[in-house]
């Protein structure tokens, strides 16, 4: 391995010290409904937005209360001896990508079918400390 490569990779090993990242894959909820809850946390502190999940009506907000407290773990796992509160964790990025479309057939009238689209997606969050 050269020399420029071995620093861009030392670069790239320090910076990913300081970021967590949690996944949720193919969960049952449509993306449009995800991303109305992903756009209230998105670049907020931490703590904040779990207050803003657990408060919130939508079923979505759920779920992703229980990712961003996954993210958060990530983050002290690999920041041993650090507190989240100390770090001023935000979340830095927070992605909902669609995911696999279960596809059903609902009778309609006259003989004809109509179908539904059963739709899923994928949650990524990457929660970076602001020091």
């Amino acid at each position: 391995m050269g020399s420029r490569k071995r620093l861009k990779a030392e670069e790239r090993k320090e910076a990913m010290k300081t970021i967590a990242i949690a996944k949720l894959n193919n969960c049952p909820t449509s993306p449009r409904k995800m991303r109305l809850v992903a756009d209230t946390v998105r670049g907020k502190d931490v703590f904040e937005a779990l207050n803003i999940l657990r408060f919130s009506a939508q079923d979505a907000s759920g779920r992703l209360e229980k990712l961003l407290r996954s993210a958060i773990a990530n983050w002290e796992a690999k920041n041993s001896g650090k507190s989240p509160e100390d770090a001023e964790l935000t979340v830095k990025e927070i992605t909902v990508d669609s995911a696999r479309m279960l596809k059903r057939i609902q009778p309609a009238p006259q003989g004809r079918a109509h179908r539904i689209r059963k739709r899923s997606n994928h949650v990524t969050i990457i929660v970076d400390s602001a020091k």
